[in-house]
């Protein structure tokens, strides 16, 4: 029967239970750990590409999937006359968006691309409401208005612990990563419009600490809550103790503490964390 599908890459933070009843198919990435190619959820974990990336030598390298294999999913996926809407992470982060626009421009189907302005969970947010409302008839454009729609309505921030990674990774400018290195400079990224931007820098944790109460606060006055996510790098007692401090604020929401993706991980760095909400107003 013909419907709309959803397809994402494999930096949506998604949980394989969500994946499997929602059918969202993923189009992974590759990642090199001292030249050996793992590819995402398939043959390597989030868990285990934090192991790798700890004790390997060099910082590990992304790659977005190949055009070829966007342009196999999609028409595979639209053999029964179905459209597709393609939901991807950031451009500040990866071109994977355009490798999916040329797949489209390819593809015997009609796809449909979205640019998320996220990633991880922020992401995985949109693709899940993207799909319950596929599953109801949704057309494609009512689905991608609707993802936008969450878009406006979700918080990613997140806590860099070493600039390091971001440096190496050409994220951040290399005198940055210098100061950060001479003086503990610690920031917190905010992913919002698709950029990435600095909210807050300072020496050792109490300025990160201070600046993520701020956002407890500002989270106190949200009446419909959605979703809370804590991913994290490595930092499972961070993301625990941030888990306590929210879960009596919304004792009905379910927050979900995961390691992220290897994307996320490997610009973000050890002890990198993010905490990512969605609400309604």
């Amino acid at each position: 029967m013909a419907t709309v599908k959803i397809v994402t890459d494999s930096s949506a933070g998604l949980t394989d239970q969500e994946v499997k009843e929602l059918n969202i198919t993923i189009v992974p990435l590759s990642v090199m750990i001292d030249d050996t190619i793992y590819v995402e959820r398939e043959t390597i974990t989030n868990e285990e590409f934090y192991q790798k990336m700890m004790t390997s030598k060099t910082l590990p390298k992304t790659s977005q999937p190949p055009l070829g294999t966007f342009v196999e999913t999609f028409d595979k996926l639209g053999e029964d006359g179905s459209s597709v809407v393609c939901f991807n992470m950031l451009e500040a982060i990866s071109g994977t968006v355009h490798t999916a626009e040329q797949a489209a421009n390819l593809s015997k189907t009609d796809v449909t691309v979205v640019d998320s302005g996220t990633t991880d969970r922020g992401l995985a947010y949109q693709v899940i409401e993207a799909a319950k409302l596929a599953q109801q008839g949704g057309t494609p454009e009512e689905i991608v208005k609707r993802a936008a729609d969450v878009n406006d309505h979700t918080k990613l921030y997140m806590g860099v612990m070493t600039l390091n990674n971001l440096v190496k990774g050409g994220r951040i400018k290399r005198v940055t990563g210098l100061i950060s290195t001479l003086l503990n400079i610690k920031i917190v990224l905010e992913v919002t419009h698709g950029e990435l931007n600095i909210e807050t820098k300072g020496r050792g944790m109490k300025t990160i600490d201070k600046f993520y109460n701020k956002v407890y606060d500002q989270m106190q006055t949200i009446k419909h809550m959605k979703g809370i996510c804590i991913s994290h790098v490595g930092a499972i007692e961070t993301a625990n103790k941030i888990k306590e401090k929210l879960q009596p604020m919304f004792p009905e929401v379910p927050i979900l503490v995961r390691e992220t993706v290897p994307i996320i991980a490997t610009h973000g760095g050890p002890g990198a964390f993010a905490l990512v909400y969605y609400y309604d107003d």
